[in-house]
């Protein structure tokens, strides 16, 4: 991958083996728990690219009343401009770019727009090998564009406007860009932007397995900390056998160790603070996504070398962190909202109730 390119698109427009490609801010309040999630997403079936679609989804996470409101909107692949030589995204009249985004989704008796712009200046953080990101291998593959982004503007949802930074300071989340031939069989991917105790510092973190026709593999876990000014990765084929991870409803527990540190920690959330969304699949079928940007996360970090050695520091974000599990049950118990057609989309409110 080419330094400065990472938020190009990969899609090439007409192509038929299938693909999909999201870019999504999410961000939270600094002291409340209250997140936004936005999504520009391209979708092209396998052998099928005439009915590719371009989403747009957006979800306010309301962790003081569980009134979280989530929509999606679907249109034809021509409304979708997804820029292969720049960061410039488009679905319909919504766009992107590195600065800032604007857009609107009204679905059934929801609506969410808004008008924000953003700014950090940290690299970008690759949760695989740069080599990884070019090779076949894995499928679906995702980055941080923007870690430690600090986000400024205006939320507006049915009707409530919520002013993003201000007097309250910036929101502070990340800009994500993903993409691939299919979806991961089975994960969990966790975020935290900023913990409460150590601001700076910045967790991306997944575990998944594949299925390999009637066989799972064993779960992976890859993982890129940064941390008072480190950056500690566990995330080449050697590296994870370091690592651990599982996950179930709604808690993960995970574990990981350095030449330099050794770590285990937790992503938490409960049902309610949860909405469930489906995502197409390139090669066929939908996969349910459960999502949560209001988790709690800790992390107990040991320093095996160094002037610390033996010192430990202990990462807490109470009901700021990201939490997603990608999965085919349908035993968890969380609603999911109906799914869009053509130009159509849905809406979701807080007690599960679904509009079409």
């Amino acid at each position: 991958m080419i330094p400065g390119t990472e938020n190009h698109a990969r899609f090439l427009l007409g192509q038929r083996a299938g693909h999909y490609e999201s870019y999504f801010q999410r961000a939270n309040h600094p002291s409340r728990p209250l997140a936004f999630w936005i999504r520009y997403t391209l979708f092209s079936p396998a052998g099928r690219p005439e009915d590719g679609i371009g989403e747009l989804w957006a979800v306010l996470f309301d962790g003081e009343t569980d009134a979280h409101v989530a929509v999606k909107r679907e249109v034809p692949i021509a409304h979708a401009r997804f820029d292969r030589e720049a960061f410039s995204v488009g679905v319909d009249d919504a766009r992107l770019d590195a600065a800032s985004l604007a857009g609107q989704v009204a679905a059934g008796a929801h609506r969410i727009a808004w008008d924000l712009r953003y700014h950090g200046h940290e690299r970008p953080l690759l949760l695989f090998p740069p080599g990884m990101y070019e090779a076949p291998l894995p499928r679906a593959k995702s980055l941080v564009g923007v870690p430690m982004a600090i986000y400024e503007g205006t939320l507006d949802v049915d009707g409530r406007v919520i002013h993003v930074g201000g007097d309250v300071g910036g929101w502070v989340g990340s800009q994500n860009h993903n993409w691939g031939s299919r979806h991961t069989d089975h994960y969990a991917w966790g975020q935290v932007a900023g913990f409460d105790t150590h601001p700076a510092s910045f967790l991306e973190i997944a575990t998944a397995r594949l299925k390999l026709g009637p066989v799972w593999t064993p779960f992976m876990t890859p993982v890129v900390l940064r941390h008072e000014g480190r950056e500690h990765a566990v995330n080449t084929p050697l590296a994870l056998l370091r690592s651990r991870g599982r996950f179930d409803y709604f808690t993960w527990h995970f574990g990981f160790e350095t030449d330099e540190i050794r770590a285990s920690g937790y992503l938490a959330a409960d049902r309610s603070d949860f909405v469930g969304l489906s995502y197409l699949n390139p090669p066929g079928g939908t996969k349910q996504c459960l999502n949560t940007k209001i988790a709690t996360c800790r992390i107990t970090l040991t320093y095996k070398t160094g002037p610390r050695r033996g010192a430990v520091d202990d990462l807490l974000a109470r009901r700021r962190a990201a939490f997603e599990i990608l999965t085919d049950d349908r035993g968890h118990g969380v609603a999911m909202p109906a799914s869009a057609a053509g130009s159509g989309g849905m809406g979701v409110s807080d007690d599960g109730a679904r509009d079409s």
